[in-house]
């Protein structure tokens, strides 16, 4: 049995409404209707009833069941912790590299599941700029790094965590501005010149934020960080391309998002070196990986 169902049961019964124990999970309403149901399903009977919100015969007796076996599995975890805990060096935090707006609302999910249920292991937030698209992994500045796009390197293990429409960032003045809601395509973006990066930028990094796609034009200016991007972009400089959720998190004044409609879909992903076995990047990656299918789908849209 999903244990994840049942702690989503128990959550609807202990707090008698929906939304309540998707806040208390850190989940969407419908995530957490969909468990019950597939719970439901799976044992053939009704377990809740909908209005008001209360657990049916069925449901109280499998309410005391699920408390025996999610404190067993509370119960085993916390030993493998103190295991992990005997075993990893003293006071070593777990470093969290993040490009950009890592993957949107997943990132600080992410986080803070972890440092739920880890709360003796410090975390470490290091903002990384476009140019330690592995570096910052490879030379053990972190542990794990929310990025984009897939490094392709064999130093480097990924797991795709969102994936979402591609937009380019003009400033209000351009032309292309005016297509705001109904969108471009890459044939009409022509000469832009888009910001450039370092040298010594990765070439999946550089494909990326030139759509794969060597015609474009190349501005002059170098950016390292969405801000400096945003800052070139309002100033008249260049443009700048990125994904469909960088929109929510940089609503500059003067900027506009435009989306690039056949540019193929781009993911962000979390990244961690493919050697490392440290259990904490481990527990890191599986938490991730876990709310990426619960609230990916959300933010991708």
């Amino acid at each position: 049995m999903d244990l994840r169902l049942l702690s989503s049961f128990l959550a609807v019964v202990e707090e008698g409404h929906f939304g309540r124990a998707a806040a208390r999970l850190f989940l969407s309403p419908p995530a957490v209707t969909q468990h019950i149901r597939r719970l439901e399903n799976d044992l053939g009977t009704q377990l809740l009833y909908r209005n008001p919100v209360a657990p049916t015969p069925a449901g109280e007796r499998l309410a005391g069941h699920a408390r025996t076996l999610l404190a067993a599995a509370n119960a085993a975890m916390d030993d493998m912790a103190d295991a992990v805990r005997l075993d990893a060096p003293a006071d070593r935090p777990l470093r969290v590299g993040i490009m950009g707006h890592g993957s949107a609302e997943l990132t600080p999910a992410a986080i803070n599941a972890y440092r739920r249920a880890r709360p003796e292991i410090r975390v470490e937030l290091r903002q990384l700029d476009f140019t330690e698209h592995v570096s910052a992994l490879v030379e053990d500045r972190v542990d794990v790094a929310f990025i984009r796009p897939d490094p392709a390197d064999e130093r480097i293990a990924t797991d795709v965590l969102t994936t979402e429409q591609r937009i380019i960032v003009v400033p209000e003045s351009s032309p292309l501005a005016d297509a705001r809601e109904e969108g471009l395509r890459v044939a009409d973006l022509g000469g832009l010149p888009i910001f450039q990066v370092p040298p010594h930028t990765p070439r999946a990094f550089r494909q990326y934020l030139y759509f794969h796609c060597q015609a474009h034009g190349r501005s002059t200016d170098i950016a390292l960080t969405p801000q400096e991007v945003l800052t070139g972009v309002v100033t008249g400089r260049a443009a700048g391309s990125g994904l469909k959720s960088f929109a929510r998190y940089y609503a500059w004044p003067g900027a506009v998002f435009v989306p690039v409609l056949d540019a193929p879909r781009d993911s962000t992903y979390l990244a961690v070196r493919a050697d490392d076995s440290d259990p904490e990047v481990r527990i890191f990656r599986a938490l991730t990986v876990a709310l990426a299918r619960e609230l990916g789908p959300r933010i991708s849209s």
